[in-house]
């Protein structure tokens, strides 16, 4: 059943949604007409054929007519959308996402009258952070609850570029008047964009872009706008997190699509494009990079759908203990190991997939020459869609101190344990151990705790030194105490030392991940071995590059 679902995604996306992808960017998803979105002709379209695939029940319950398939395999065909189109595969996104947050966060009236709705395809939604003066540092942001005799709450102010914003249902972070300052005072709130037949908040404008035309990004007002809270007071922020981290994960998701989009336009293109008496696919740089950039596909593919698996059981077991407070003993461990991978790779994954999908995009119109600039071929819009994941649900580098701080706390937490991991990983110890695979891995995570270790001694030791060579590994021995002391860390300056490398060393992160995935793989499957070997390859130089830099550091 699941290879015919996907079968049947696939070939709707190919054959509908692809060919459709152009008009959609031309025309735009939809116009601003009194205050609401009215979607454009090309994505009713689909979301007509949405329907009749049954698409937006896909990942619904059973319990409110859903199919209730895994989000492995929703994810999968969210991926298949993202490479017909970028923007489609949103639009369509919002109608799982909005329906999964009430399903599991909402009263009971609200899940049965909207659920519904939105597996019929009637309605979708958004979720509403971003404020002119509140976008990264949504803890600053300024719009206002005050709390009513029913129970309900007027909400005043606005938010910009909120995606699919007259979807027609929104979360919406807000504060309640009185409540602290900061993340803690932070409210979630439910709101139906129009209540008997009238606005209750109004979208004031569409945003001209680079690129997604196709989905409409608004700014909106709320006028005293009814809402009901979702959860406790002071609650909205972490509720919040919860669509954030899927929706990091559908945006890798989307980088990988893209950088697929790409890579078979610009594949096809080299087959039949003759210079020099030959297909440019031939010319042995050409053919080199083809190499680079597939591999580079396969080993995001390979992490991606490797955590996926985790997702999916997250999300069941996230809903159990939401609805029945409970979880055996097996499920409980489940769900915390689940939690634990998705929290360590959900920013690594979000900033490798939109970052390598604007590289290789980039790349992709290179290989046509001047034929790529022109709006004829489909690799400039493309390219033009792939600034999206770089920004939303956090940009890269919002992604990468993420990353980092949860790195520095894991470390601080048991220093100890770090210490030791980094003389166990020592390759003396394991000169014989386990497959190839395995003894590669253990040098490429010993050097990276090496490296890391170093790094650390320059920014936080007293003295600021530190030297990733044999020296200053025992040096490392000796003196990593000192390293770990409180007050060492509190200081803002010393942070701001290692803050500098945020970047760099999410991407080490993100590399040694995704080498673990395929090793597991190839020990699993030894026809996956030749993948862990090309993206070894590939990425060695990278990471000798980055420690070069932490080398220079101080």
């Amino acid at each position: 059943f699941f290879d015919e679902l996907l079968s049947a995604t696939g070939k709707w996306t190919a054959e509908s949604i692809a060919p459709r992808a152009r008009e959609l960017d031309e025309v735009g998803g939809g116009k601003l007409v009194n205050g609401r979105v009215v979607i454009s002709d090309p994505l009713l379209k689909t979301y007509q054929e949405a329907r009749d695939l049954d698409i937006f029940g896909m990942a619904i319950s059973t319990q409110l007519g859903g199919l209730g398939i895994p989000y492995l395999l929703v994810l999968i065909g969210f991926a298949q959308l993202s490479r017909a189109c970028v923007s489609t595969s949103t639009q369509l996104g919002f109608f799982n996402s909005i329906a999964d947050m009430i399903e599991r966060f909402c009263s009971p009236e609200i899940r049965d009258r909207f659920v519904p709705m939105i597996k019929r395809g009637e309605i979708s939604g958004s979720m509403c952070l971003t404020e002119p003066h509140a976008g990264s540092d949504v803890g600053s942001l300024r719009t206002s609850a005050e709390r009513q005799p029913d129970g309900t709450y007027l909400l005043n102010g606005s938010k910009c570029f909120i995606t699919n914003g007259g979807g027609g249902l929104a979360f919406i972070l807000a504060r309640v008047k009185g409540a602290a300052a900061g993340l803690d005072g932070i409210s979630m709130f439910f709101a139906e964009q129009e209540i008997d037949a009238q606005l209750n908040y109004r979208v004031t404008k569409i945003e001209h872009k680079m690129g997604m035309h196709g989905s409409p990004t608004c700014e909106i007002v709320y006028e005293n706008t009814k809402a009901h809270l979702v959860g406790q007071e002071g609650g909205g922020f972490k509720m919040m997190l919860h669509l954030m981290n899927e929706a990091r994960i559908s945006v890798a998701l989307q980088g990988l699509a893209g950088m697929e989009a790409a890579l078979a336009t610009a594949r096809s293109y080299a087959e039949t494009r003759i210079q020099f008496g030959k297909p440019i696919i031939e010319l042995p740089l050409m053919k080199r990079n083809f190499q680079d950039w597939e591999t580079e596909r396969d080993a995001l593919r390979a992490i991606l759908v490797d955590s996926l698996s985790y997702f999916d059981v997250f999300q069941k077991l996230d809903s159990k203990k939401r609805h029945t407070g409970e979880l055996t003993e097996q499920e409980e461990l489940l769900f915390k190991k689940s939690w634990k991978m998705l929290r360590r790779r959900t920013p690594l994954m979000k900033y490798y997939g939109a970052e390598s999908y604007a590289l290789i995009s980039q790349r992709a119109i290179q290989v046509f020459g001047g034929y790529g600039y022109m709006t004829e071929y489909d690799v400039e819009r493309i390219h033009r869609d792939c600034f999206g994941a770089l920004l939303y649900e956090g940009t890269s580098q919002i992604q990468a101190l993420m990353a980092m701080k949860d790195f520095v706390k894991a470390t601080m937490k048991n220093p100890k344990k770090f210490l030791q991991d980094l003389v166990a990983s020592h390759p003396v110890g394991h000169f014989l151990d386990g497959s190839e695979f395995d003894r590669s891995l253990n040098h490429v995570s010993y050097e990276f705790r090496k490296n890391v270790a170093s790094l650390l001694m320059t920014c936080f030791s007293p003295n600021g030194k530190g030297d990733s060579g044999e020296k200053g590994f025992l040096a490392t021995i000796t003196q990593i105490n000192s390293v770990f002391k409180k007050e060492y860390w509190q200081e803002a300056d010393r942070f701001d030392r290692l803050m500098a490398h945020a970047e760099t060393l999410c991407q080490a992160m993100t590399y040694r991940e995704t080498l673990k995935v395929l090793a597991a793989h190839a020990n699993k499957d030894a026809a996956r071995g030749n993948l862990y070997h090309r993206y070894f390859r590939l990425v060695q130089p990278r990471l000798n590059g980055i420690y070069a830099d932490w080398r220079q550091a101080h």
